[in-house]
């Protein structure tokens, strides 16, 4: 990296100019910086690398690299810093940087005299101007000369201006002649000229400009070139001819000689070479050294010797061409932390390979070929040149003097360090220069033990003080060097257990050893030398402590506890068992016995696994102990016991039972039982344990109208809402019981819910809750299903009344017509009755479709009308057709109704009909009836109890007929839309029977 600062010149001491930590990110902690070249402008703090002014002030003007600037060139201050990590102690790293110089207005500029002299001839035209004399300003860029002002008298104000222009990014002062001027009136006039430079605050000087009027030169001096250039060989003899400037005048006399001089030539350039005034020549007369000095720029001036001078200028650029005069140069100085003293260098044997020893700078004065050096180390020494920094040049170059090899004291102590460096010149020219290196001896051998490794046996129950065993070390120094004192360096838990002689390496034992603490020591013993710094070997000792059977076996646990899967076959795991004996060998070798034990168990000796004989049942026993014996192999042996306690864990593999209710018993509810009452528990329990005999209880079936709800954890069941008619009957909740085992069980538990104002007829209620423990679960037992059916067959009645008064209408109106017509016709034959009997003849196409279907699939005779008396006692009083269509998916259901007065028998328990009666068959009386309307009687010889209860009952309880309400897949063998009616148990009071309903 390059580093490059700025600062203005002439700052005053300890001046801040940058921080080479801060700036550009070097370390500032454990790194000492050294300023190596920079000195005595500059100096470096050592920790942070902050670079500052010393008292030695930088004048831009006065630096020797400064001096022959073209306008415009920045002008640098080289520094070098070497950096050295503390730490590591590792090679320095040098660091190349430039201060660049800024200028600042510290110099006046100044006319070459206080008084200057311009002939102006009298007849001079107005606006004809003559070149002024420049200031000269050590300042460069805006503090250069920057402004020129003409102060005239009374008599010249008028007479004379000034006028500045721009050559050759100089500002050149002109005189203006703005009158006629007149020698014979004035011959000379005293103006005041003053110069001021571009700085802040600005700096002005003035001189007096003397003009004198001369007699009229009409043509000025020409020179052939506008600018003369050469080369000139440095070394150049005195006298040697560098170049001929001329210029040409078409004046004639005097006014045509010419004088050369130079113009605005530095100091350097008059020294080293001479102008032939007349001539023009230019000669050497100084010593040219290209390396003072590069390039020579002048101007020459031209005048004529008329008595008004003309003159003209040019420019003149020399060139100096380099010689191979200089021999490189060579400079061998300290870095880092080495320093040197009278041309030698200490240091140390135990320092690192590649170590930088002394800093080397080879330099050639010349340029191109003749600075191109090569250096390399002469002889065969440990030593080697690394170039330290990649931005050198070919002519300057800088090396690190480094180590190759590691240094030994004892081998050589001393090296004479010759380096050499030759240039690329024809010939080349070469210099030496040498450098005396001094090895330091340090303490770089450690003691070393004549084993590193030593194991020893030692029995325990010892002696203090006894003797364990003893080492040596040695160590290849000499003197104090070679002094060794002897240390153990042990862990906490082994401390104070054994000690060593410092001086002869005796280990001795200092507590009883018990191997069943601890059966190895391990610890190192130091050797270290008395050197300075001091080194140390180090050995590792291993103590093996023998054994004494002194202990017994001891079970891991006081008691142990197991626990087991009940129904777990025979010869099944069901624990393991650790006991350890604090001895080794057969001191430790273990018998395990079960006892007070019946062979319901044994044990594993190789592995302590206890195993069962038996098959485990937790409802029969739940808990197993005994007690295990561990026999040690020693001589008497030693033995222990234990206790242990087998727990068996439940399975789930009982299933909930209910207690109560019984699937065959009912609950009587009020219909004004309010919401949120209990109505019911179901109790149940699950002789299993723990989570298997938790128990959940939900509804599943039964309760279409939810109507009812089951506490999940109490079974509690209450009422949810109002009862309405249409709830009135017998209800069946499907109660599930589950328990939370994995798989879960369960237990079913039938709950009947009888909703009614009385339980007058409680044997027809056993008799229904009889049915309903034969009725499939997925059928829904719940209420009164008359209730909204009875609504829709009043709807269905009404409607076919109206049907009927419409046709009988449209049929009189028919028979009018035709009456009528009859009576107009001409023809005296009787076609009335053909015509009535064609006109009200059931057409044929009223008995296809359905209806024929109908009569089709039934092939029982029809039977015989009953008669009128029948039909008045049996039909009218004991029946009540009622026709309700229910839902699509549902059939249509005849229910007949049962109505029993105040104070009859028990017809199901006290009465069966066991003689034959007359069965009928029920045709549809419209073309438009469902096909589903044919009704068959059947009366079986043997009736049974079923029937509903008549809203118009009076006295009686109501029921519901659930018995037959099965699913449709069962009726799969009957006849679509058959219905037989079958008398059950008739009382003598009633002709009629008592219908009951079978549908597919």
């Amino acid at each position: 990296t390059r580093v490059v600062y700025k600062v203005q010149e002439e700052q005053p001491p300890n001046t801040l100019i940058g921080s080479l930590a801060s700036d550009y990110g070097f370390p500032d902690v454990g790194h000492l910086y050294k300023l190596e070249v920079g000195a005595p402008y500059l100096r470096v703090d050592g920790k942070t690398g902050d670079i500052y002014t010393t008292e030695t002030s930088i004048d831009r003007e006065s630096l020797r690299d400064c001096q022959h600037l073209l306008p415009g060139e920045p002008c640098y201050l080289e520094f070098e810093v070497s950096i050295t990590d503390l730490i590591l102690n590792s090679s320095p790293r040098l660091l190349e940087g430039q201060i660049e110089v800024l200028d600042i207005n510290d110099n006046t500029p100044n006319f070459a005299s206080p008084v200057l002299t311009l002939s102006i001839p009298e007849n001079t035209n107005i606006g004809t101007l003559f070149p002024i004399p420049l200031a000269m300003d050590r300042d460069s860029g805006p503090n250069g000369v920057a402004s020129y002002e003409l102060t005239a008298g009374p008599e010249a104000q008028e007479l004379f201006g000034l006028q500045v222009a721009e050559d050759q990014d100089e500002k050149q002062p002109q005189l203006i002649v703005m009158g006629n001027l007149d020698r014979e009136q004035w011959d000379s006039y005293d103006l005041t000229i003053k110069v001021q430079d571009g700085g802040n605050p600005p700096r002005a000087s003035s001189a007096l400009l003397r003009i004198t009027i001369l007699d009229m030169n009409d043509n000025a001096p020409k020179f052939e070139k506008a600018l003369y250039e050469a080369e000139l060989s440095e070394n150049s003899p005195m006298g040697h001819s560098v170049l001929q400037v001329k210029a040409n005048d078409s004046d004639q006399g005097a006014n045509a000689e010419i004088d050369y001089s130079f113009h605005q030539a530095s100091d350097m350039v008059r020294r080293l070479l001479r102008l032939d005034r007349t001539t023009g020549l230019i000669t050497v007369q100084g010593p040219i050294d290209r390396e003072d000095v590069n390039i020579l720029k002048f101007s020459v001036m031209a005048k004529d010797k008329g008595a008004n001078p003309k003159s003209a200028r040019t420019q003149v650029v020399v060139t100096i061409k380099d010689m191979n005069d200089n021999a490189p140069s060579i400079e061998i100085r300290g870095i880092g932390l080495v320093t040197h003293q009278d041309g030698m260098a200490n240091i140390s044997e135990d320092v690192p390979v590649e170590t930088a020893v002394a800093l080397v700078q080879v330099s050639d004065r010349d340029e191109g070929e003749n600075a191109v050096v090569t250096c390399v180390v002469a002889g065969d020494v440990p030593f080697q040149l690394r170039q330290a920094s990649e931005t050198g040049s070919d002519s300057k170059k800088k090396y690190f003097l480094q180590t190759t090899t590691p240094l030994d004291y004892e081998s050589v102590k001393e090296y004479t360090i010759e380096i050499v460096a030759v240039d690329s010149g024809n010939p080349p020219l070469s210099s030496t220069n040498s450098l005396k290196v001094q090895v330091v001896d340090v303490n770089d051998n450690a003691p070393v033990f004549s084993q590193s490794f030593t194991e020893v046996a030692f029995p325990e129950n010892n002696e203090p003080d006894d003797l364990v065993m003893e080492v040596s070390a040695s160590d290849a120094d000499s003197g104090s060097n070679a002094k060794l004192v002897y240390s153990l360096v042990t862990d906490p838990s082994s401390k104070g257990a054994f000690t060593i002689d410092p001086d002869s390496g005796e280990i001795r034992v200092k507590a009883v050893l018990d191997r069943e603490q601890r059966e190895r020591y391990e610890f190192l013993v130091v050797a270290a030398d008395k050197g300075s710094p001091s080194l140390k070997g180090t050995a590792s000792v291993a103590i093996n402590v023998m054994d004494r059977n002194d202990n017994d076996p001891k079970f891991m646990l006081s008691g142990y506890n197991f626990s087991v899967m009940e129904n777990m076959p025979p010869l099944s795991p069901v624990g393991m068992v650790t006991v350890i004996d604090a001895d080794k060998g057969e001191n430790a070798r273990i018998q395990l016995s079960v006892e007070q034990d019946n062979g319901d168990f044994v044990i594993q000796n190789g592995t302590g696994t206890i195993l069962s004989s038996i098959s485990f049942d937790r409802e029969q026993q739940s808990t197993y102990t005994f007690r295990l014996k561990a026999v040690d192999g020693g001589d008497p042996p030693r033995s222990a016991y234990v206790g242990v306690t087998i727990n068996v864990l439940d399975e789930n593999d009982n299933a909930p039972f209910i207690t109560s209710p019984s699937n065959a018993t009912y609950k009587h509810i009020l219909p004004h039982t309010s919401p949120g009452q209990q109505v019911s528990k179901v109790k149940a329990e699950d002789i299993d344990s723990g989570v298997n005999a938790e128990l959940t209880y939900s509804i599943t079936g039964g309760n279409p109208f939810e109507l009812f709800q089951i506490s999940p954890h109490s079974g509690d069941i209450t009422l949810e809402k109002e009862i309405l008619r249409k709830h009135h009957g017998l209800h069946r909740l499907v109660v599930r019981v589950n328990d939370k085992g994995k798989p879960s069980r369960h237990g079913t538990a039938l709950v009947h819910f009888y909703v009614n104002e009385t339980l007058a007829n409680r044997t027809l209620l056993d008799t229904l809750v009889g049915h309903s423990l034969d009725t499939p679960l997925d059928i829904d037992i719940a209420g009164d299903p008359e209730y909204e059916r009875s609504k829709q067959r009043s709807n269905i009645l009404f409607g076919v009344i109206a049907g009927i008064v419409a046709v009988t209408l449209v049929i009189v109106l028919v028979v009018l017509v035709r009456y009528c017509r009859q009576r107009e016709a001409k023809s005296g034959y009787q076609a009335g009755k053909k015509e009535t009997k064609d006109l009200y003849a059931p057409k044929q196409a009223s008995k296809s479709g359905k209806s024929k279907s109908k009569v089709k699939k039934s092939k029982s005779p029809k039977p015989p009308k009953p008669t009128e008396d029948e039909e008045e006692t049996g039909l009218q009083k004991s029946l009540k057709f009622n026709l309700m269509n229910d839902s699509v998916s549902d059939s249509p259901r005849i229910h007949l109704p049962l109505n029993y007065p105040p104070g009859s028998p028990d017809l199901g328990r006290h009465y069966r009909s066991n003689s034959p009666l007359p069965s009928i068959q029920l045709q549809p009386q419209s073309p438009s009836a469902s096909k589903k309307h044919q009704v068959v009687q059947d009366l079986p010889a043997t009736n049974t109890f079923v029937g509903t209860g008549d809203n118009n009952s009076t006295g009686s309880e109501q029921y519901s007929d659930y018995s037959y309400r099965t699913n449709p897949q069962k009726y799969t063998n009957k006849q679509v839309g058959e219905l037989i009616l079958r008398p059950a148990a008739a009382p003598a009071l009633h002709r009629g029977a008592i219908w009951t309903e079978v549908w597919e």
